[in-house]
């Protein structure tokens, strides 16, 4: 190709090139290319595992993208829908949803999904818009709409039951609340009554539940049950030592010692072949991520795009803290992925929409300015 008719393709194709965030491009690319080598290594004794992930990520890709062209206004009018929509989904869940593994989370809808995850990107942006709608004139009532707001979804996922996911769209929410200008009074009150409620919390946990945070406190009591995971991922990550046992070396995870070592628990393989130096590149990954997406939430032009980018980030910082948390038995184990790592379909998506959603609204921050 001549370099003239470069030149004549180049403005064609630059529109929709230039709506990613090179920063944060790199850094997701840089994830996603060690998730892809802990992966082919974890998937080895899984046919075809390897093969799906690589078409997860393509698939998070174009949802990134096209999130990425979507203006944040766009994104706001979308917003009331997809939650109405999401919450919908819900209750049909809990009416005649789909049971797998004593759980129901799924509707079939000429495809089988799980709303659930919807909720993840669609609790923020409706949250978001409810306090756009009010910039300059947010009072302590409108908190308590925004708790009704979030309450919803949180109570029809826990009743599914899935207390890992209802926990990441609590906490989604939770942030947009609290960026919006929680009171720390409030907020004080609110600590108090959770802490005073611990008990009857408690009771209204379901056995495995209870089981998995009895765990966490001593594993070794179940070790060939309910504590198998933990001790696992914990005898897998502190045999990677220093520099690791290298890529598709690692015994834990080759002999299968590892449960769902290429889901939730891909932590523990990774970390037993590349070690404590291989966790502190991932660490650093992570952290550059968080970063990044607080820079951007910190400069959007609109309370709206502030609220859901500072949001969307601290979304990935729980994901990682929990899945790190539970695979090195400090937290109990609630079925977390880790971000842009861990297999999954429909995780893979939302993470996706999520970057896209944070590249829009840079991008946006871009035009205003020019």
């Amino acid at each position: 190709m001549q370099f003239s008719e470069r030149r004549t393709i180049w403005p064609t194709i630059r529109p929709y090139v230039m709506v990613f965030d090179g920063t944060l491009a790199l850094i997701v690319f840089l994830i996603l290319s060690v998730s892809a080598f802990t992966m082919f290594s974890a998937g080895m004794d899984a046919p075809g595992r390897f093969e799906d992930h690589m078409r997860n990520t393509l698939i998070a890709f174009v949802v990134m993208w096209i999130a990425a062209i979507m203006p944040p206004q766009l994104l706001m009018r979308f917003a009331v829908p997809i939650y109405t929509v999401g919450v919908a989904l819900l209750i049909a869940v809990a009416m005649f949803g789909l049971v797998k593994k004593g759980a129901r989370r799924w509707v079939n809808v000429g495809v089988v999904i799980q709303p659930s995850e919807i909720m993840k990107i669609a609790v923020p942006m409706m949250l978001a818009w409810y306090f756009q709608k009010r910039e300059g004139m947010i009072q302590w009532h409108h908190f308590i709409v925004g708790g009704v707001i979030l309450a919803i979804p949180g109570v029809l996922i826990m009743r599914q039951p899935d207390l890992g996911t209802a926990l990441l769209v609590l906490a989604a929410g939770f942030y947009v609340i609290f960026f919006a200008g929680l009171p720390w009074k409030i907020l004080a009150t609110l600590t108090a009554i959770g802490l005073a409620s611990l008990p009857v919390a408690w009771s209204m946990l379901h056995d495995y539940q209870r089981q998995r945070v009895m765990t966490l406190i001593d594993p070794t009591t179940d070790p060939l049950g309910t504590g198998f995971h933990i001790i696992q991922s914990m005898i897998a990550i502190g045999s990677g030592g220093i520099w690791g046992k290298g890529w598709t070396n690692g015994t834990q995870t080759h002999l299968e010692f590892i449960p769902e070592r290429t889901s939730d628990f891909l932590f523990a393989a990774y970390s037993e072949e590349f070690g404590l130096i291989g966790n502190i590149v991932l660490l650093v990954l992570y952290l550059l991520l968080i970063g990044r997406g607080l820079l951007i939430a910190a400069n959007a032009p609109t309370l709206f795009s502030r609220l859901l980018a500072g949001a969307i980030t601290m979304i990935f910082f729980t994901y990682a803290f929990v899945n790190m948390g539970m695979v090195s038995g400090i937290l109990p184990v609630v079925g977390v992925p880790l971000p842009f790592m861990s297999y999954g379909g429909t995780a893979f998506m939302t993470l996706g929409l999520g970057i896209g959603m944070l590249m829009s609204i840079q991008r946006h921050r871009k035009l205003v300015q020019s």
